[in-house]
């Protein structure tokens, strides 16, 4: 999974409804670019080198996977998408909204079309300004100054005015937090352990993430099941019991709620699939025993693929342990999981059918699926 990088957007605006434009501006970014760590206030400004109504301005911080070209082609059809014209003339003009990279990390670019840092922008109070709020500590990579030290040595004089109406992050219309604890569960190679990790980088979320790599009996399991079988589901349910019992008892005051990318009911699914049935009685009499005053989720999320997508998937993680599983293994599983979840009445279950999505790498699509999810979030007065 591609890492995010933080970039820093200037935005101005001083033609039309300049706030309307900026708040347009910031939902198309994260839209498409990112989800946006945090937004300055909005300051309002005269017009710098030309005749011209007042700005608005502000900067913000986002997460992006776009590389800074495509960051910034984006940026230009966003500003094309809210009304921008090409220039008249040489010079500043009035615009309904411009759009700048000011810091993309710690690169330097320098090219014909794009400079990282943005050469300018240490000269101007109405980019330093509201870039302080959310950056003073950031350094600019080429002056090796931080945001606070350049503010203080910049001598523009142009004087500036908070503007008392804040502009609204668009993530805050997800609920996810309202709920304590969101299981992602799914079939192997669904990507449950993806979405999982966005989700607790994108909401603050404290992420607990399944062990199974550390388990020695799982590559033997693959190669000779029936020998492996027992062992392994018995190794599964000894480790996840340890783990959930450890995580959920852990709060983190610093975290707005916990998602994880399993749920410990997936014992009793595959145990069901890969044991004989009397080793699964008795398997599911310990599981019982082991997990009764374990907490559930408030929210289940299982992702859905079909068989096809899912070995896809799983050829393209390049486990070599995984390299033979068989499609009628993949569907019993699936068929397992599907079955279980129709006979739990008391779990808040939202399934949800991903086999023509692809959320890691299109971000429409990691925007749809939060939407699907959002919407199986109760409030804790519902439940």
């Amino acid at each position: 999974m591609k890492d995010s990088k933080t970039v820093y957007i200037a935005l101005g605006s001083n033609k039309g409804d300049k706030f309307k434009n900026l708040q347009l501006a910031v939902d198309a970014i994260f839209e498409k670019i990112g989800t946006i760590i945090s937004i300055s206030k909005v300051y309002q400004s005269q017009a710098m080198g030309f005749e011209g109504d007042d700005f608005l301005n502000t900067c913000i911080a986002v997460k992006t996977k776009l590389t800074p070209k495509k960051v910034l082609k984006t940026l230009q059809d966003i500003e094309v998408k809210l009304g921008r014209k090409p220039k008249k003339s040489e010079g500043y003009e009035s615009r309904e909204i411009d759009l700048d990279i000011i810091f993309f990390e710690d690169e330097i670019l320098d090219e014909s079309n794009l400079v990282i840092p943005h050469p300018e922008a240490h000269k101007r109070k109405f980019v330093l300004e509201p870039l302080k709020l959310i950056a003073a500590k950031t350094e600019h990579p080429v002056l090796e100054k931080t945001v606070e030290q350049l503010y203080e040595a910049c001598e523009d004089q142009t004087a500036l005015e908070p503007y008392n109406i804040w502009l609204k992050n668009p993530i805050k219309q997800y609920k996810l937090s309202k709920n304590n604890y969101i299981a992602i569960e799914g079939n192997i190679g669904a990507g449950k352990t993806s979405l999982s990790t966005q989700i607790a980088s994108d909401f603050n979320a404290k992420l607990i993430l399944e062990r199974f790599a550390d388990n020695p009996f799982l590559p033997k399991f693959y190669k000779e099941p029936n020998r492996y079988a027992f062992t392994l589901e018995m190794s599964f349910l000894a480790d996840r019991y340890q783990q959930i019992s450890d995580d959920l008892s852990q709060l983190d005051l610093f975290k707005d709620f916990i998602v994880s990318d399993y749920d410990v009911f997936k014992s009793l699914i595959f145990s069901k699939i890969t044991l004989q049935p009397d080793e699964f009685k008795l398997y599911r009499k310990l599981f019982y025993l082991m997990y009764k005053d374990i907490a559930k989720p408030d929210l289940y999320v299982y992702l859905y693929q079909n068989t096809e997508r899912l070995q896809a998937n799983i050829k393209k993680r390049g486990r070599k342990y995984e390299s033979e599983i068989a499609d009628d293994y993949l569907e019993k599983i699936n068929a397992g999981y599907l079955d279980f979840l129709k006979s739990q009445s008391d779990f808040n279950v939202k399934i949800i059918d991903i086999s023509d999505k692809d959320f890691v790498k299109n971000r429409a699509d990691y925007l749809w699926l939060l939407n699907e999810i959002n919407n199986g979030v109760q409030d804790s007065q519902d439940r």
